[in-house]
Order: structure tokens, then C-alpha cells, then sequence
């Protein structure tokens, strides 16, 4: 008898490998796997794993680039009762070290070209005892697992163990399933605690919403370690729908590769929809497009339009959502003509309130703390029950007769409007505060956008004894240099002239954090000190 019932996020894969076996699953470079292959796999990595000794709770690392033996560990790592930790691939040794120790990792995945880099660091991550090597091992490596304190498992030589051995999980689904980092305000990032129910609802949640069946193909062009770059997988699989992973390289491999396989649907950041939306789009790729999706920021609105004059048919989803609840908000596509700067309204199973600092509920047109009540608030963040306090409380105003459940409390600074739509103002840390005005760097950016002079822009509030915050606008032009002046005098027509910036510095690539936003932090930090 088929399982209906997912209580452990590896049930996600396993339904779909039941009830479609033989329909693609995966696909990277030119290898694709089959949802039946797919979980055979998984079962016997999760055998192996619980041979070699992870236990249940158990940490575990996957520190790879986007491949099928990425997804085939974080379900294995579920699947063998342990905590998957997806890191960024594009973090530094130190990075890594930083998360392997905050979260006490038992056991890393990863390539012998990236164990490499990280072999200096392994003598400091005491409670690491396994490392499961893709690939030939780097020279000398040996000497790194000094005492035998480390055990080294072949990739393939783990895979061996028979899937007879696999033991069915034995989890609830308010047990922990992974946990992703996240940048602190700190500057050491944090680590996010999902359970197997928020994993689970935010895929059906998210599935619903955007429609998505397995007629779908959908590219994967976010890290996994991002909370929406696993989504595109928990998605798919959620419905039986086919993922094709690509490591991002340039714009022009995303039409590549839409057109090789079919894609039929895209969910990115903004700077990637900034990019893409300028390319050429064959009108046969175009039409094969269902949708695409943003999330990680607000779309400029030129950006909006140039994309969907390039993929006319193709239902835009604009989205908010923070790693503390996975999603939030969706703006249906059937009001993306009249409200593109909405961030819509709460997604199914979620409920997004607007309150005042004293929690009770604002008003249309006041401005709020957003604050999202529901099974997708995560569980804190790991051992930092301090942050975890501030930051999850009491859901305000819950229904009468139900128990206060907590909720997760943004930071983030939104509107909502007569129709009950929600509009991004900011976030409390990234507002600027200059001559008595609080303003939107969002409000800038949109304004620098619409002039048709720059590619990229990020407004920052730059500390000023005199004003409170001086505006400074980072920018890059479309080709040669930048038109400072052209752009001052068509932004003062724009805004008044509080909003405009004080200056303007151009840079050629603007730096993006390890999920593809733009590095407000780093480029503040730049900036105040020019």
C-alpha cells in the first residue's frame, strides 16, 4: 500500500518515486535520473549513513555545488533520521569551519577538489567524525585525519549498501530537519532550525499557489543552501515535476538551457532577473515558459516589464519570504499589471499580519512590523536561544480559543492597503534616516532604474553628523561608463530632492552576498569608509 502521510521531508521524494517511477526527476549537465533511480539512491546513501554511524539528530554537512549527489544527501541525510546543513559552495574555507563547529557536524559531504581547500581547517572541527569524499582524495589528506579521529567513506563505495538495510525514519514531523545559514547582523551568520513540517507545508504551500504539476520542468538556478533555491527541488517533488540543476555562470546559459530541456518554470533574485531580462529570447524557449517567480528582494518595475514583453505568455510571481518562515506573501499574477510593486497577499496556510511596536494591529495605509503566524515559522535559530526570543514570540491577536502559537517577527517595515495587499517599505536596518525623513532605498532604486541609465543600483544610507544619514547611490551602466550627471538630473525629476543621492560611485559589478542579493553590508561598509 502506497504512504500518503509525509511526516519526514525525505516523503516528499518517496510518494513521487511510488506514484511516478519512471518520470525524470533530476537532471545535471547530461545526466538525468528517474524519480524510481532517484530513491533508490537515497535509501541506500541513508543505509550507508546509519552504518557509518550518524545517529538520529545527528548534524550533517553537504558542502558541494548543485549535482545529483547534493540533493541524493540532503534526502538521505533526512531519510537516516539525521539534520541536513547545506552550505553555500561559494563560502570560503573559514566560512565553513565557522558553520561545521557552530552546528557540531558529525559528518561532511563533499568533493576531494573541495576537501582540498578545507584541509587545514578539519583539525578544528572536533566533533566532525565522518567525511564522504566524492572523488579521488587529495594528496596527503590522510595526515589531516590524524588518530583516525576521521573516518574517509568513498562516494561510491557508500552508495553499495543494499537498500534492504534501509530502516524506515522514525521522526515526527516537529522534529528537526536541517538547519540553513543565514547572514547575522553580527557578521556570523546564523542558523536557521527547520522542522520536517515546515519543509513540508512550504512545499505544498508553494506548489499550490505557483500551480505546479508534473508536466513541469523547473531550472534550478539558486544555491540549495538558499531557503528558495530548495524550494525549487521540494517543489517539484511535491508534485512528481522533473528539476534541472544549473550552477550559474552567465545569462546566456539560462536560455541554453530552458531550450535543451524544456523549462517551463524560473524562480530567482532580482540581480538575476536584472540580467536576464535584457537577453534575447527565442519565441519557441518563450512560449514553453509557464512562469517566473522573484523573491529575495522587490523586482524593479522595468525590470518587470522587459521580462514579460520577452515572455508574454509566462505568469509573473512576484514573492516576499525570509528563511525564518521559507514564505510569506505571493502577488497573483492577474495583478501584476495593476499593483507590480505589491508584494501581494499571505500564502495558503500562513497568516501575515501588520503591527505596531506594541503588537496591536495597524491600520491600512500604516506602516508595520510584518509578522507571520503558521506552521512554516521555523524553529529558532540553533543555540542561540537569546536572538531566538527576540526574533520568535507570541503570535499577537490569535484567533479566540486558540493557544498563542508563536510567531516570527520580520524586522521588516510593510504597508497594507484598503484591498488588504502588502507593500514592502524596508527593513528597519536598511532604512534611511536623513533630514528627518525615513525613506526606502527601494524608492531610490526603482527611481535610478526608471531612467534607463543604469544596470544595477543600490541606495545606502551612509552615517552623516549633520543630516543623520547621507544617500549615496552604488551603480553600474548598461556599457562604458556612467553618466553621473545625466542621472542627478533625471532622478531630481523624479523624487524630491531629499530622496536624491548625494552621490553617486560606480562600480563595474556590484558584489552580491552568497544568495545572490546585492551585499548591502559589505557595500555600506565600503562606502563609509571613502
Amino acid at each position: 500500500m502506497k504512504r500518503h502521510t509525509k511526516f519526514n521531508f525525505c516523503h516528499l521524494l518517496e510518494i513521487s518515486a511510488e506514484t511516478f517511477p519512471s518520470a525524470n526527476a533530476l537532471t545535471y549537465r547530461n545526466a538525468t535520473v528517474r524519480y524510481g533511480e532517484l530513491w533508490q539512491q537515497v535509501r541506500s546513501f541513508a543505509s550507508g549513513l546509519s552504518a557509518a554511524g550518524l545517529g538520529r539528530g545527528d548534524r550533517m554537512a553537504v558542502f558541494l555545488e548543485k549535482r545529483i549527489e547534493t540533493v541524493v544527501s540532503i534526502f538521505g541525510a533526512a531519510a537516516a533520521n539525521g539534520v541536513f546543513v547545506p552550505v553555500n559552495p561559494l563560502l570560503k574555507p573559514d566560512q565553513v569551519r565557522y558553520i561545521l563547529e557552530d552546528c557540531d557536524v558529525r559528518v561532511l559531504v563533499t568533493s576531494a577538489e573541495r576537501l582540498a581547500q578545507l584541509a587545514a581547517q578539519i583539525a578544528n572541527c572536533r566533533a566532525l567524525k565522518h567525511i564522504v569524499v566524492i572523488g579521488r582524495l587529495p594528496a596527503g589528506f590522510e595526515a589531516a585525519a590524524a588518530n583516525d579521529r576521521i573516518a574517509l567513506h568513498d562516494w561510491d563505495e557508500l552508495q553499495t549498501a543494499p537498500c534492504d538495510a534501509f530502516v524506515q525514519p522514525c521522526n515526527v514531523d516537529a522534529d528537526i530537519a536541517a538547519i540553513l545559514y543565514t547572514s547575522g547582523s553580527t557578521g556570523k551568520p546564523k542558523g536557521v532550525v527547520l522542522s520536517h513540517r515546515n519543509l513540508i507545508v512550504g512545499a505544498e504551500s508553494v506548489s499550490q499557489y505557483l500551480e505546479n504539476s508534473r508536466d513541469d520542468v523547473i531550472l534550478s538556478v539558486l544555491p540549495l543552501s538558499f531557503d528558495a533555491g530548495l524550494s525549487q527541488v521540494t517543489t517539484a517533488f511535491n508534485v512528481g515535476a522533473h528539476v534541472v540543476l544549473l550552477n550559474y555562470l552567465l545569462p546566456g546559459d539560462v536560455i541554453r538551457m530552458c531550450e535543451r530541456h524544456g523549462v517551463t518554470g524560473i524562480t530567482a533574485v532580482p540581480p538575476f532577473w536584472i540580467h536576464v531580462a535584457s537577453l534575447e529570447w527565442p519565441p519557441a524557449v518563450a512560449r514553453r515558459i509557464r512562469y517566473f517567480a522573484n523573491t529575495g528582494g522587490r523586482m524593479p518595475k522595468a525590470t518587470l516589464d522587459r521580462l514579460r514583453a520577452a515572455l508574454p505568455t509566462a505568469l509573473p510571481y512576484l514573492m516576499y519570504g525570509l528563511t525564518e518562515a521559507f514564505r510569506s506573501t505571493y502577488l497573483p499574477p492577474a495583478e501584476a499589471e495593476r499593483r507590480p510593486d505589491s508584494i501581494g497577499k499571505a500564502i495558503p496556510n500562513a497568516e501575515i499580519l501588520v503591527v505596531r511596536p506594541d503588537g496591536t494591529p495597524c491600520g491600512p495605509g500604516e506602516e508595520g512590523e510584518l509578522v507571520h503566524r503558521g506552521p512554516l515559522v521555523a524553529l529558532g535559530y540553533w543555540n542561540d536561544p537569546e536572538r531566538t526570543a527576540q526574533r520568535f514570540r507570541p503570535a499577537p491577536n490569535a484567533p479566540l480559543g486558540v493557544p498563542a502559537d508563536r510567531a516570527v517577527f520580520s524586522g521588516d517595515t510593510v504597508v497594507r492597503d484598503e484591498d488588504g495587499f502588502l507593500y514592502f517599505v524596508g527593513r528597519r536596518d536598511d532604512m534611511i534616516k536623513t533630514s528627518g525623513y525615513r525613506i526606502s532605498p527601494t524608492e531610490i532604486e526603482e527611481a535610478a532604474y526608471a531612467t534607463g541609465l543604469v544596470r544595477d543600483a543600490v541606495a545606502l544610507g551612509i552615517d552623516d553628523p549633520e543630516l543623520g544619514h547621507r544617500i549615496v547611490l552604488v551603480a553600474s551602466a548598461h556599457g562604458g561608463g556612467l553618466d553621473e550627471e545625466r542621472l542627478r538630473n533625471a532622478m531630481r525629476q523624479a523624487l524630491p530632492q531629499y530622496m536624491v543621492p548625494s552621490r553617486f560611485v560606480e562600480m563595474e559589478t556590484i558584489p552580491t552576498s552568497p544568495n545572490g542579493k546585492f551585499d548591502r553590508v559589505l557595500l555600506r561598509n565600503e562606502m563609509a569608509g571613502r
